[in-house]
This record gives C-alpha cells, sequence and structure tokens, in this order.
C-alpha cells in the first residue's frame, strides 16, 4: 500500500483554531471533509520548514510553529497517511483559499460539529482534551 507522509498545522488566531475544507478529490472519503492544513515534506525539507511552505502555499498565511504536537498513523482504503502536527499561530484572519473549499475559526468546543476527515479525528480529540486540562 502506497505510504504518504505529511506536515498539518494546528493554526491559532487567539483561543480559535483554523479548519479547512478540502474540495473533491480522487478519494470520496477525503473529498469535501475538514482538516488542519498541510502537506507532503519534500525531499531533505524538515517539519519545521514544511510546515512554513505549505501554510504559505496554500493559504498565504504566516505563521510561527511553536510545538510538536503528535502524529497520527492512518489507514485509509487506498494508502497509509503519516502526519506529524504542529501547534502554530498566526496574527492574521484572512487566509487565502488555494486549494480549499473553505475554511473556519473555530473554538476548541465547536471543532466536533464539523465534518473532519478521519486522520485528523485524533488531533481534534488531542486539542478537546487539552482543552479540558486547562
Amino acid at each position: 500500500m502506497k505510504q504518504i507522509e505529511v506536515v498539518a498545522a494546528v493554526i491559532r488566531l487567539e483561543d480559535k483554531v483554523l479548519a479547512v475544507q478540502r474540495g473533491d478529490g480522487r478519494y470520496a472519503y477525503v473529498s469535501r471533509k475538514f482538516e488542519f492544513p498541510g502537506g507532503k515534506i519534500e525531499n531533505g525539507e524538515s517539519h519545521h520548514s514544511a510546515v512554513l511552505r505549505e501554510i504559505r502555499e496554500e493559504l498565504a498565511l504566516e505563521v510561527e510553529v511553536e510545538d510538536f504536537l503528535m502524529t497520527v498513523q492512518h489507514s485509509y482504503p487506498d494508502f497509509e497517511l503519516t502526519m506529524h502536527c504542529y501547534a502554530c499561530r498566526t496574527n492574521q484572519e484572512q487566509p487565502v483559499l488555494h486549494e480549499h473549499l473553505a475554511y473556519r475559526w473555530c473554538l476548541t468546543h465547536e471543532l466536533p460539529s464539523l465534518d473532519w476527515a478521519a486522520a485528523d479525528l485524533p488531533v481534534v480529540d488531542r486539542l478537546l482534551a487539552q482543552s479540558h486540562e486547562r
């Protein structure tokens, strides 16, 4: 099975988290689902550099990578995904959507109301758990 390794950014603006909606794609099970933005790591690229590049390319946002959050391993029907997630901050409220249909800035407790790609659900769960610890 095809192996894909990506980075994802959990971007905060004040007390809200950015969720972006994928467009229609090859795989129905991720089409139009919400996700944390990011993408493939280029050959020889660090995770940190990949996060900054992907967010610039996809959303024209400048972010500060703060911390490693978690790695998710998820098996979709057609590929295996390894997703390295990083907590990020921005002060820009308006992303430019180059690859996505929509975006939402959500309070943490609002995240479960979105239709997430399966690989992103453990990240939502982690964010919810962290918000309850505070």
